[in-house]
């Protein structure tokens, strides 16, 4: 029987890397020890690829817990709790259109899909080379694997969305916004929005942190002042979905859940 594989956030490659980078450079600090001559270069040479064996030692470690916690089908099952955390908040109506920003691998619109089967759920990434193992192909044999039918995927750019303004029901999108070299990622959540009809309703998750986003509350209080019904921001590195130390260690603190009506 065929299963869905929804990879991990973790890139094996990203993890493979940093093994290859400690392994090279603690070789490197014991070939500069016993082959060169004693003196004050041998010494500065060694210590920094000894540094560097450490560095990237604990990247390797750390990469490693972080692949471990996202497993989806592995002990601590991180990723597909938020997944489908996210997905008991979106309640489509009867013919309804929900729009995924940035599927990766389906796993988020997937999950909206089985939990609204008589709505219609798409999914759109650029599928970029920092996750080559993500894929269109992936994410329609992920979508079969499920046996859900009311889900399609599309190439697409979430700072140029293409689809005419109040186009779905509702919008989600898990992880994404963070990952955009942007100075203004508020812009880039009202292109998201400026998709969602009028009564439709959001739940974008993503590390919402000042450095990230800048004032979160005024963005809250602007799509307030815009018209919107509803605009809250619900913390879930504080034991929700994520644990705080987890948060900490993992670079997910600031993670929160903006949801909404319009």
């Amino acid at each position: 029987m065929m299963q869905a594989d929804y990879k991990n956030w973790m890139p094996k490659g990203m993890a493979a890397t940093f093994i290859g980078a400690a392994a090279g450079s603690w070789t490197a600090a014991g070939a500069l020890h016993s082959l060169m001559p004693e003196g004050k270069g041998k010494q500065a040479l060694t210590a920094g690829a000894a540094a560097s064996g450490v560095l990237f030692t604990g990247m390797s470690v750390w990469s490693c817990l972080m692949y471990r916690a996202f497993d989806y089908n592995g002990k601590r099952q991180m990723s597909r709790q938020i997944i489908e955390g996210i997905a008991e908040y979106v309640d489509l109506p009867e013919g309804g259109t929900c729009l995924d920003v940035g599927c990766g691998s389906g796993a988020l619109a997937i999950a909206v899909a089985k939990k609204n089967p008589h709505a219609r759920v798409t999914g759109i990434d650029r599928w970029g080379k920092e996750y080559a193992s993500f894929s269109r192909a992936l994410c329609e044999n992920n979508a079969l694997a499920e046996g859900v039918l009311n889900v399609s995927f599309l190439q697409g750019d979430a700072l140029h969305l293409d689809f005419e303004d109040e186009t779905f029901d509702a919008v989600v999108s898990n992880y994404v916004y963070h990952n955009i070299p942007s100075k203004d990622r508020q812009k880039i959540l009202l292109e998201t929005l400026r998709t969602l009809k009028k009564g439709g309703t959001f739940a974008i998750h993503d590390i919402f942190s000042r450095g990230k986003y800048g004032d979160m509350q005024a963005f809250i209080k602007k799509l307030k002042e815009m018209g919107y019904e509803k605009a809250d921001l619900i913390d879930t590195a504080d034991g929700k979905w994520i644990g705080k130390r987890e948060a900490i260690w993992m670079g997910l603190s600031g993670s929160a859940l903006l949801i909404g009506r319009k």
